[in-house]
């Protein structure tokens, strides 16, 4: 059974309009009706109500690309922080994109060459391998609606 890198972000299980990708772990203010990621009782960014007004909601892993960029340097984590977890290397591909169900993320790209990402170009989400050793281990990442 594969695991999570951060489950309290993301999940295996879809939405009930897209079941087959990743849902992001997100909240909605039932008061004024905001919709945020990720998920958080401090208090609604628009109204400030907290508490029960702060519910959780999954969100679509679907949305627009807003800018990308690619890193050729990095500062990796230290390897002891992440033992079982493959450190990222450079280069790679960050990219903002605007969910469709409201919030903005900044997230890490996969399977795009960076001259063909587009402003406004569709994104979905996608779980992909980043174990380093025996155990399945899955991060979210955005990739390119074919």
């Amino acid at each position: 059974m594969p695991e999570l890198l951060k489950p309290d972000l993301y999940a295996l299980k879809g939405t009930t309009s897209a079941p087959e990708r990743p849902s992001l772990k997100g909240g909605k203010c039932a008061h004024c009706g905001f919709v945020f990621f990720p998920m958080q009782g401090y208090g609604c960014e628009v109204c400030g109500r907290s508490g029960d007004c702060l519910q959780s909601l999954a969100l679509r892993g679907s949305g627009s690309l807003i800018a990308s960029a690619r890193v050729h340097m990095h500062n990796p984590v230290p390897a002891a922080a992440m033992a079982d977890v493959k450190p990222l290397e450079a280069p790679f591909t960050v990219g903002t994109i605007k969910l469709d169900d409201g919030p903005t993320i900044r997230t890490l790209l996969v399977d795009a060459k960076e001259r063909a990402l587009k402003p406004r170009q569709r994104m979905m989400s996608k779980l992909v391998p980043v174990g380093s050793g025996a155990r399945t281990i899955l991060d979210l990442r955005f990739t390119p609606a074919s």
